[in-house]
């Protein structure tokens, strides 16, 4: 199990990562002396942090489920991270009776080329639907 979770967290700093330098901009930081001060250069700001966020993994959802007839537990599972146009991954760990194994599926645009199971699809619905 705690392989599948250092995959997972493996996995979640790549797709990050590519979010990153995708968007080709640094970590932004700001000191409260650069804060401006009038009403029309908080809005700019506002706008600022609003743009640099579109790429953000914000959209997220987990289907747990039973793989097999055999396992209880519902011990598989599939994760969407996805940013605001419904760019990002699917994530999905099947367990086993005796092994796990770990998929990674590409999403543009709320949709993937290559074929998603149900619980994959789910996934990346209701992650659709925690759009804000």
């Amino acid at each position: 199990m705690a392989v599948v979770l250092a995959l997972l967290a493996l996995l979640v700093a790549v797709a990050a990562l590519a979010v990153a330098l995708r968007n080709g901009r640094p970590g932004r930081t700001t000191h409260a002396d650069d804060l401006p001060a009038d009403a029309a250069g908080l809005r700019r700001e506002v706008a600022a942090l609003r743009a640099e966020a579109v790429g953000a993994l914000r959209h997220l959802a987990v289907v747990r489920y039973d793989a097999f007839d055999e396992m209880g537990g519902r011990l598989s599972w599939s994760l969407a991270l996805l940013d605001d146009a419904g760019d990002g991954v699917v994530l999905t760990s099947i367990r086993g009776r005796n092994e796990a194994r770990t998929y990674a599926k590409s999403v543009a645009g709320w949709s993937s080329e290559q074929e998603l199971s149900p619980e994959e699809a789910e996934a990346v619905a209701h992650a659709r639907l925690a759009r804000s």
